[in-house]
């Protein structure tokens, strides 16, 4: 165990990682996501693809915590129970097309999805018909086998949500309970596979903190009443990330 933390502690990029999981960190308090789109293409600059999602799932466990109360009293908890069934039906299958991709393949995919997110949202393509079982049961899906792939899975569901009905309140607490419980979901599926790795363990536990003060932080933020600007700063912010995460800067 020691060796491990040791080993860990002394990977080069460390500081990039702990950068990673308080601005994501923060962007989820406020935003209600962002987590895996800001921290995947600046984690997936430091170590392997699998490691990232270990990284990312570990640390998030404690990371939003400190707002999970408040969003499961104000979310609709029926329609996170129906997205999160989805997710782990497709968890597996995105894991294993994880296992056959080239790490500069990687890099390149979170990149560009973390980028093309905010696009779509910003040009207004979002999903608006009723959400009805079986889209949710679909949107989960696709979110479990993005986040399998990619480690983001915040994508479907955000797109899915932010031309719904639902008021900001609903949709950032859905969309921060539902990403919890996929972090869960991966670990746990990871484990079964006997895919947990010392190293990248203690360096999800160590980016706890970081993670933690930074949903702290954001949490103090968020109002309502300021959603549209939230929004602003999180797009920036992750755009920013997904272009650093690009192997075209040497």
């Amino acid at each position: 165990m020691t060796a491990a933390l040791a080993d860990a502690a002394s990977i080069p990029g460390l500081w990039l990682l702990v950068a990673g999981a308080f601005v994501s960190g923060c962007v989820r308090g406020f935003a209600g996501f962002g987590t895996a789109l800001i921290f995947v293409p600046l984690a997936g600059q430091v170590v392997p693809p699998l490691w990232v999602l270990i990284i990312l799932v570990t640390m998030d466990l404690a990371g939003p915590l400190p707002n999970l109360p408040r969003a499961l009293r104000a979310g609709d908890m029926a329609e996170v129970a129906w997205l999160s069934f989805g997710a782990v039906l497709a968890i597996p299958l995105g894991l294993m097309v994880l296992a056959q991709m080239d790490p500069m393949i990687f890099r390149i995919l979170v990149s560009v999805m973390a980028l093309l997110v905010p696009v779509l949202l910003l040009v207004g393509l979002r999903y608006q018909a009723a959400l009805n079982r079986p889209v949710l049961l679909g949107t989960g899906a696709a979110s479990g086998f993005l986040g399998g792939v990619v480690g983001i899975p915040g994508p479907p569901v955000i797109l899915l949500y932010m031309a719904g009905t639902h008021g900001p309140a609903v949709i950032h607490a859905n969309t921060m309970v539902f990403l919890f419980i996929f972090d869960v979901l991966l670990l746990g599926i990871l484990a079964l596979q006997g895919q947990l790795h010392a190293q990248p363990l203690w360096l999800g536990v160590a980016m706890m903190l970081p993670a933690t003060l930074g949903n702290l932080l954001g949490g103090w933020l968020f109002n309502p009443a300021y959603v549209r600007l939230y929004r602003a700063v999180a797009y920036t912010i992750i755009v920013a990330a997904a272009l650093s995460g690009l192997p075209i800067w040497g």
